[in-house]
């Protein structure tokens, strides 16, 4: 009788667990709902339960469906808050800390994700004073899935731009959120969804690929777990890798007497320092003097960026680590390493692929209150480990590099949610097969515009200079991938900022991310909030031959053309029939610039800022918005 009574109860806990009301992660306390717009509220209970919400005053009903999901739309409200809203079914649930304003979904590759406080030496000063309790973020965390299309989301909950948690904002979207925010006087709301190194086929659902054949059938195969496990499941391999002797004999030990270590210098990659070829760990090794003043308090270690990954020790103790190459190194030290005197840093560097070391043109020094001690210069290194190259290619499948895989997991369970528009900021992994990114970003644009039901403003990042100064006219990749971004302002409601000027010829993620937000704000003013004002720098227009010169005029000129500089605008080519480009002489008049080369009696074709890092693209119009770089020989 006993276990039977038991069993009972066990089943009416479970059958009620099972039937109270849940609500999707996005919809919680400290939420940020669209102003001015029917707003979605959704989430599962029992099948055909009714389900009430009360906010501001007003009552909303409905009935689960038979799979338990139900879905009520809230009244238009303007901005305001914070509010409260409880949600009853078999349960109640209240929610408080709502606010109702703007809310944008952000997203794409790391230069979205770049948190605040990977930028914390440029934006100190910001994220010291960051006191918006009216900014918030939700930030999705990374899944994937690459079945079909998910409702629910990870863990997760809304944070305000204040200390601690701005640090965890995305430093674009941030900037962005709170240009709008000091214009409109609105609560505004980011919904992050990003994921590092991430192509824009992942972002796509499985629908949108429809004139893609040859990606659905990838999309297809990836569905079949099998066939994913067993790609994945690699052979082990023959042998093990060495282990690594600096490991093994203590290298970073104060007890350790060197033997064998040579000069090498610091910053720069140890290919280009007389060691070929060497995929492994190199351990670098110098005596820093510190003086007294600088001892018996806090200290922040610069080391730049370093390829790939990085321990660093001082005096025998682990201070941090990094395990991948794009990060800034920036190591605190606590009060009780440095002492006055001969200190010991020594740095373990692991590379797998191409050029190893410490990237040059960053910061290298070591400081502690108002002191500060350089570490660019000679070292000493030796090697611990070198990897055995691998003549087999193992096809492993990256999961969520795979198309419609985080559109799955990351936006999916978004589209309920309503929002004003999308900000994106994504392309380096493609930049390999530029030609084409054009229509996927105009499939995507369209696919999410068909899930969330509307045609919501679209605004996207064109990609920053890198990689090496081209002091000749030449091909560029990277243009080439610049040129199909610029492709998608032919769509309504379309607007792109453009960050040539922005990049950093060594760095992936430059540090100048605040430009960044507050270009993509004006796009928004522009787009999103139809404010008569110039959101853009030049932009080709038209050009016309007369005799040796080319006249070039522009969009987008808004009070007159000007350069950065105050010299005559540069990163301009021209060509003949040949199409075999030289540098211009160029000149602004009026709202025209005018080009030539005496060597080139018949010009034909323009290029502007067509490379992968221009060397000074200096032209912009006297509201400070950089020119769109472009070509007409195509």
């Amino acid at each position: 009788m006993r276990k039977a009574l038991i069993l009972f109860f066990t089943l009416i806990l479970s059958i009620t667990i099972k039937a109270q009301v849940k609500l999707p992660e996005i919809v919680s306390s400290g939420m940020v709902l669209q102003r001015e717009e029917p707003i979605n509220i959704w989430g599962w209970a029992a099948p055909n339960e009714k389900v009430t919400i009360r906010f501001k005053n007003k009552k909303y009903k409905t009935t689960t469906a038979k799979d338990g999901v139900w879905k009520i739309t809230l009244s238009p409200s303007k901005a305001g808050g914070p509010y409260s809203m409880g949600i009853e079914g078999s349960n109640k649930i209240t929610l408080n800390d709502i606010m109702v304003g703007e809310v944008w979904l952000c997203a794409g590759q790391s230069n979205m994700v770049h948190q605040m406080r990977l930028h914390n030496v440029l934006y100190a000063e910001e994220i010291a004073n960051a006191s918006y309790n009216e900014i918030r973020q939700f930030f999705v965390p990374n899944t994937v899935n690459l079945s079909e299309p998910q409702t629910k989301l990870s863990k997760s909950s809304w944070k305000k731009a204040i200390n601690p948690d701005i640090n965890e904002f995305s430093a674009v979207a941030y900037f962005f959120a709170k240009e709008l925010y000091e214009k409109y006087k609105v609560p505004i709301g980011i919904i992050n969804s990003s994921w590092g190194g991430t192509p824009i086929e992942a972002w796509i659902s499985e629908k949108g690929f429809k004139e893609f054949p040859n990606v659905l059938e990838t999309i297809n195969k990836n569905k079949d777990t099998l066939y994913i496990s067993r790609q994945n499941t690699l052979p082990q391999p023959e042998t093990s890798l060495p282990e690594d002797k600096g490991l093994e004999e203590k290298w970073f030990d104060t007890a350790y007497k060197p033997k064998g270590w040579r000069n090498i210098a610091i910053p720069g990659y140890w290919e280009d320092q007389g060691i070929k070829g060497l995929d492994g760990t190199v351990w670098y090794r110098r005596e820093i003097d510190i003086p007294e003043a600088m001892t018996k308090k806090e200290a922040m270690v610069f080391l730049g960026r370093i390829v790939d990954a990085d321990v660093l020790y001082i005096n025998g103790k682990r201070i941090g680590n990094t395990t991948y190459m794009y990060p800034q190194r920036r190591y605190p030290v606590a009060d009780d390493v440095l002492k006055p005197g001969k200190n010991l840093f020594v740095v373990q560097v692991t590379n797998n692929f191409g050029k190893g070391g410490f990237v040059p043109d960053k910061p290298y020094y070591v400081v502690a209150g108002k002191d500060t001690i350089d570490l660019a210069g000679y070292w000493q290194y030796k090697v611990g480990k070198v990897n055995t190259p691998s003549n087999k290619n193992y096809n492993k499948i990256t999961l969520h590099y795979q198309p419609a895989a985080l559109y799955n997991a990351m936006i999916s369970p978004l589209t309920n949610y309503t929002i004003k528009g999308f900000v994106w900021y994504q392309g380096e992994s493609n930049t390999g097969n530029a030609l084409g990114y054009s229509k996927l970003q105009a499939a995507l644009i369209t696919d999410w515009r068909t899930k969330w039901n509307k045609q919501l403003p679209f605004l996207y990042v064109q990609l920053p200079g890198f990689m090496d100064y081209n002091y000749l006219p030449s091909e560029s990749q990277w243009a080439l991938f610049r040129e199909e971004q610029t492709k998608s302002l032919s769509i309504q409601k379309t607007a792109m900022a453009v960050a040539i000027d922005l990049g950093e010829w060594n760095d992936i993620h430059p540090d100048r991310k605040k430009e960044v937000g507050e270009r993509l704000a004006l796009a928004a003013k522009k787009t999103a909030y139809n404010e008569s004002i110039i959101s853009s720098g030049p932009s080709y227009k038209s050009s016309e031959i007369q005799g040796n010169k080319i006249i070039v005029s522009f969009n987008n000129i808004g009070s007159g053309l000007s350069t950065t500089d105050g010299e005559a605008p540069s990163e301009f080519a021209i060509a003949g029939t040949d199409k075999n480009f030289v540098w211009a002489r160029t000149k602004i008049d009026g709202n025209t610039v005018i080009l030539w080369n005496e060597n080139i009696e018949k010009p034909l074709y323009i290029r502007y800022a067509w490379a992968d890092n221009p060397v000074n693209p200096n032209l912009i119009n006297k509201e400070d918005l950089p020119a769109v770089p472009f070509r007409t020989d195509n």
